[in-house]
């Protein structure tokens, strides 16, 4: 088997474990605040996170000397959540992956104001294409509009913001470290809110927050082995793969089916994501020096 191979067959997992985590949040979200799940499931992951941390070095992995850069990004991180899973609260799974898909197209944008990068200009029309995607399947004005569309948007949003933040300050912070922070800023944020949202779980809601947690550290830990054994521009396509569990885990658990114009913006934003990663290997093969 293959490195690539490899790195396909990780993303996938972890994308899997997204989805599975997503329909969790989602079914939680019905009878708890989104804050109380982000409470739990950070709850959860956080030792898992140390445990991790400790078997790939040691948890002195964990330093840090930009104790600011990490509450920065646990804020947005903090956000990033509360606006995803207060969306998945009020649209259709497959729906509210398709718009999740526009944070790419976000980091691509963001990057030229706040990280100085230049966009050659099919990413550029690529980038557009996409977000016409997501006008088509938010439908501003029409009857099918929801608030709903904007607050998962605005989750992209942030989870762009938190994504150029660690192309700006991931080479000089261990991968665990950043994931620690980020991870610890949210369950000490939804903590402090837990006396006015809480809601007492039944006891297959206890199960429900404890395999969150799990799937956040599993779609993690998949996610990275997915790009230390394949190039991002082949792995980061597969991402895509999480449409087609979103549309299979919305029918089985709550019967829905997306509709036409959701299968459309999809495929426009799908298609620019494709081209922006096609580019991106091109762009890398020709500035790659020979052996």
């Amino acid at each position: 088997m293959t490195a690539s191979f490899k790195g396909i067959l990780f993303m996938c997992l972890g994308v899997l474990f997204l989805a599975l985590g997503d329909a969790v949040s989602k079914w939680l979200g019905e009878t708890h605040s989104p804050l109380q799940i982000i409470f739990f499931r950070a709850l959860v992951s956080l030792p898992l996170i140390a445990l991790l941390a400790y078997f790939s070095g040691g948890l002195r992995k964990l330093r840090t000397r930009r104790p600011g850069v990490h509450l920065l990004r646990g804020l947005i991180y903090t956000a990033t959540m509360v606006c995803f899973v207060f969306g998945l609260t009020l649209l259709p799974l497959a729906e509210a992956t398709a718009i999740a898909f526009v944070a790419p197209l976000f980091v691509t944008l963001l990057s030229v104001p706040l990280l100085g990068e230049k966009i050659d200009p099919p990413v550029l029309i690529a980038s557009l294409t996409g977000f016409v995607g997501v006008l088509i399947v938010v439908r501003p004005g029409g009857e099918a509009f929801q608030a709903g569309a904007l607050v998962l948007v605005g989750a992209a949003f942030f989870y762009a913001l938190m994504m150029i933040t660690a192309r700006r300050y991931g080479g000089r912070e261990h991968l665990w470290a950043m994931v620690f922070y980020m991870t610890t800023v949210p369950l000490v944020v939804t903590g402090i809110s837990l006396p006015w949202v809480w809601q007492t779980p039944q006891p297959w809601h206890w199960l429900g927050f404890l395999f969150s947690g799990i799937l956040g550290v599993g779609a993690t830990a998949s996610i990275t082995m997915a790009f230390r054994h394949a190039p991002a521009a082949i792995a980061a396509p597969f991402d895509y793969t999480a449409m087609l569990w979103a549309v299979l885990l919305g029918w089985w658990i709550w019967g829905e089916l997306p509709d036409m114009w959701v299968w459309v913006g999809s495929a426009l934003i799908m298609a620019s994501g494709l081209a922006i990663a096609y580019h991106d290997r091109r762009t890398t093969l020709k500035r790659r020096p020979t052996a």
